[in-house]
C-alpha cells in the first residue's frame, strides 16, 4: 500500500513537502488534500466558438466541452434551444482521464438572414445541476456584390447562330423510349396471354366437360369420409343444375326440385330434349335425397351417396346425348376455337405493332440523320463523352490568384504542381486547377502565378516553357500557331494553339489530339488555360469556344 507521504508528492512540490514539522504544515497538508479531492469530483463546463462574423448560409462552429467524473450522468441541449441560429449538424467526442471522462458537444449552426444575432446561453444538465455556457453576439452579413465595378458595354449586333439541336433531338430521344415502354407494358399486360390459374382453366372447359370433371373432384373428396353428406349433395346438386342451365338453356339454379322436373317434362313433351321418362324419374330421386339431406338433416347410407353420384354422371351424359347437334354459333365457345381465333388476333396485333414500330423508328432515324448528321444521331443514341459534357450543366468559377473567371462543363480541382529549383526564385505564388488528363477525351488546366517583386516577366518565354512541358510529359510532333486574342469582355492575351502526338501508356498506342494555350496577364499576376482533347472532335471544338468566350478577369482590391 502506498504511504500517505507518496501519495501526496504526486500533488505537492518538494517545496511544500518541507512544510513538514513546522507549525500548521499539517493543517495546510490537509488543506491542500482536500481542495484537490474537490477538483476531482467537481464538474468544470467551458464553451467556445470558431467566429462570431459570418457570411450569409455560412457555418459557425460551437463546442460546449464538460469534464466529469465516469458516473455522471450529462445531457446537452438539443433542438431549438439556439433559436435564432440553425443547427445543421451536431457530434460528440468522448475522452476517457482516470475516473474522469471528458466530453466535446459540437454544434454547426448557421443564419440565412443577415443581421445581428444573439446565441443563447445554453444549459447543460450533469447530475440533475444546471451549468450555463456565456451568450454570444453573432453578426451575420450580406454577400457583397459591387456593381460598381462591372464594366458596361454597348449592345452588339444580331449575329446569326446555328440553330440548336440538342433540346429537339433530346425530346425525341426520350418520346421513343416511351413509347417503346408504353408498347412493352401494353404487350405484357393487355395483348401478352397470361397463364391460367386451375380454376380459370376448368371454367374455360365445355358445360359437358367441367362437369364430368368436377363429379370426378366430387367422387375423391373427403365428404363421405367425414360424414358431410350436406356439403357432398349441394355440390352435386350445383353441378348437375348448372350444366343443365348452360347446355340445355333453361333456369335450372333457381328453381325447386319440382320446377326443374316440370321444365324437362315440358322439353321432352315439345320433343326439345329426347330423354327418356326413367332418367327424368331417377333425377327427380336424386334432387329429392338431396332437399332431405340439406334441409331436413337425412343422413342416407354412403353407398346411397355414390350410388346418386353415379346417377348424376349418368343423367349427364344421357341430357349431352339428348340434346340436339351443336349450331355454328354454339361451336364459337368452344375453348380450342377461342383459343384458335386468340391466338390470331393476338399474333396480327403483335405484326401490326412491330411494323409501326418500325416505321415509326425508321422515319424518326431518316429525319434526324437528314437534319443533324449520322454522326450526331450516332453520338445521341450510342453516346459520346465531350457531347455529354458539352450537353451538361455548366458552372462558371473562379480559379487562383489573381483570379481567372470562366465556365466550365466540370468543376475544376486544385492540385499541386511542382515548382523547378530554378522558378522558385522568382514566383511568389501559383495556382493550379485541373480536370482530366492529356490522354483522355478533353483536359483542362489552368493556372495563376504571381511574381515576387522586381522581376522581369516574359510572356513568350512562359508559353515556349508550356510547350517545352508537354514535350516533357510525352507530347511529340508538336506543331504551334500562335496570335493575339481578344475576349468577349475586352480582355486580350495570347493563344498558341496546333496538334500534337500523345501515347497512351496502357495501350502504347498514339493518339492524335489538339491543343490551345491561352495566356493573360491581369491585376498583376500571370494566368494561363491549356486545353487538350483528341483531333476532329468538333464537341470539344464547341466547348473550347464557349470556355474561350466565358472568360473575364475582375479587379482586385
Amino acid at each position: 500500500m502506498r504511504s500517505f507521504r507518496s501519495e501526496i508528492k504526486e500533488y505537492l512540490s518538494p517545496g511544500l513537502l518541507y512544510l513538514k514539522g513546522k507549525r500548521g504544515s499539517f493543517f495546510m497538508f490537509l488543506f491542500l488534500i482536500s481542495t484537490l479531492a474537490y477538483s476531482q469530483s467537481e464538474p468544470t463546463v467551458s464553451s467556445k466558438i470558431d467566429s462570431t462574423t459570418i457570411k450569409i448560409g455560412e457555418r459557425i462552429n460551437f463546442e460546449i466541452n464538460v469534464e466529469a467524473d465516469s458516473t455522471s450522468v450529462v445531457v446537452f441541449p438539443e433542438g431549438q434551444t439556439f433559436n435564432p441560429l440553425e443547427v445543421i449538424e451536431s457530434t460528440i467526442d468522448t475522452f476517457r482521464n482516470n475516473d474522469r471522462f471528458q466530453l466535446i458537444k459540437k454544434y454547426g449552426l448557421t443564419q440565412f438572414d443577415s443581421g445581428y444575432y444573439k446565441l443563447p446561453s445554453q444549459q447543460i444538465l450533469i447530475n440533475d445541476k444546471s451549468y450555463y455556457t456565456d451568450s454570444l453576439r453573432i453578426r451575420v452579413n450580406d454577400v457583397a456584390v459591387d456593381t460598381t465595378k462591372q464594366k458596361m458595354y454597348d449592345i452588339k449586333e444580331l449575329v446569326e447562330v446555328d440553330r440548336s439541336s440538342t433540346g429537339w433531338m433530346s425530346y425525341l430521344f426520350w418520346i421513343l423510349i416511351s413509347l417503346i415502354i408504353i408498347g412493352g407494358l401494353l404487350y405484357w399486360f393487355v395483348f401478352r396471354k397470361k397463364p391460367l390459374t386451375e380454376e380459370e382453366k376448368v371454367a374455360l372447359l365445355p358445360p359437358y366437360d367441367r362437369a364430368l370433371l368436377e363429379l370426378k373432384k366430387l367422387e375423391e373428396s373427403k365428404y363421405l369420409i367425414q360424414s358431410e353428406y350436406k356439403q357432398y349433395y349441394s355440390e352435386l346438386t350445383d353441378i348437375v343444375r348448372s350444366y343443365i342451365e348452360e347446355d340445355v338453356n333453361i333456369s335450372a339454379l333457381e328453381s325447386t326440385t319440382d320446377e326443374l322436373i316440370l321444365k324437362l317434362e315440358m322439353l321432352k313433351d315439345s320433343g326439345s330434349l329426347n330423354i327418356d321418362e326413367s332418367t327424368i324419374k331417377q333425377f327427380k330421386n336424386v334432387l329429392q335425397t338431396a332437399d332431405l339431406v340439406k334441409f331436413a338433416k337425412s343422413k342416407p347410407d354412403t353407398k346411397v351417396a355414390e350410388t346418386d353420384r353415379l346417377s348424376i354422371e349418368q343423367i349427364v351424359i344421357k341430357t349431352k346425348e339428348a340434346l340436339p347437334e351443336p349450331t355454328e354459333e354454339e361451336l364459337q365457345d368452344n375453348e380450342e376455337y377461342l383459343e384458335m381465333l386468340a391466338k390470331k388476333k393476338r399474333k396480327k396485333k403483335l405484326v401490326l405493332g412491330g411494323i409501326v414500330t418500325l416505321a415509326l423508328l425508321l422515319i424518326a432515324t431518316s429525319f434526324a440523320v437528314a437534319h443533324y448528321g449520322f454522326n450526331y444521331v450516332k453520338d445521341t443514341v450510342i453516346g459520346h463523352p465531350t457531347k455529354e459534357l458539352l450537353e451538361s450543366e455548366w458552372i462558371t468559377s473562379e480559379y487562383g490568384f489573381p483570379a481567372i473567371y470562366m465556365e466550365t462543363p466540370k468543376v475544376l480541382k486544385r492540385i499541386k504542381l511542382p515548382i523547378p529549383e530554378e522558378s522558385a526564385e522568382f514566383i511568389d505564388t501559383n495556382q493550379a486547377f485541373l480536370y482530366g488528363s492529356l490522354i483522355d477525351h478533353f483536359y483542362i488546366l489552368t493556372t495563376s502565378t504571381t511574381f515576387k517583386e522586381g522581376v522581369e516577366f516574359d510572356v513568350q518565354k512562359a508559353i515556349d516553357g508550356s510547350i517545352s512541358t508537354l514535350e516533357a510529359q510525352g507530347a511529340k510532333n508538336i506543331v504551334v500557331k500562335q496570335e493575339n486574342i481578344e475576349t468577349l469582355t475586352g480582355k486580350t492575351g495570347v493563344k498558341a494553339y496546333g496538334s500534337m502526338v500523345l501515347t497512351n501508356p496502357k495501350t502504347n498506342k498514339e493518339i492524335k489530339s489538339d491543343y490551345v494555350l491561352l495566356s493573360f496577364t491581369e491585376n498583376g499576376g500571370f494566368q494561363q488555360l491549356i486545353i487538350a482533347y483528341e483531333d476532329g472532335d468538333y464537341y470539344a471544338e464547341a466547348i473550347v469556344d464557349r470556355i474561350t468566350n466565358s472568360i473575364d478577369f475582375k479587379s482586385e482590391n
